[in-house]
């Protein structure tokens, strides 16, 4: 709170600007190129996450660009609905990456303590959750947003 009061709320370091650069940028330029090559009835999954749903500290660039993510998936479904192209988005929560071996004990701890489900979640659970949206499974499933989060963002 006391970066707020004194006006000195530091936004983000060049590494984590640069990653949420490319969370949008990157979006924003591939997917329109990739649209030709996307059949009619497709399904387009974007990756967003679940620190667009929740405040965390230090992490309100990042939070943001997920949530232009999300915003990406609802727009370009409005977009695209006459090409019947599904837009939907997987936001996940903590996964359990090499980047969390990383991490010192006591943190990796409280993280996976901060998950209703008291762990991290695994690669293989984000996967699955794509597939279910890019298969004819989800036919009637567009602009929605699928958390695969041990139920981080909705606790």
């Amino acid at each position: 709170m006391e970066a707020l009061k004194t006006g000195r709320l530091r936004l983000c370091n060049e590494p984590i600007c640069n990653l949420a650069i490319n969370n949008v940028k990157g979006l924003v330029f591939t997917v329109p190129k990739a649209l030709p090559l996307i059949p009619d009835g497709g399904s387009i999954i974007l990756t967003a996450s679940v620190v667009s749903q929740k405040g965390f500290p230090a992490s309100s660039v990042y939070s943001a660009t997920k949530a232009a993510v999300r915003s990406f998936a609802r727009c370009w479904t409005a977009d695209l609905k006459g090409r019947k192209i599904r837009v939907n988005a997987v936001s996940p929560g903590p996964i359990k990456t090499p980047m969390v071996d990383t991490l010192p004990d006591e943190i990796a701890h409280g993280v996976a303590e901060s998950v209703p489900m008291g762990r991290f979640g695994e690669a293989n659970e984000i996967a699955t959750a794509a597939l279910f949206l890019a298969s004819d499974d989800s036919s009637y499933v567009t602009g929605a947003e699928l958390f695969v989060d041990g139920g981080t963002g909705q606790v």
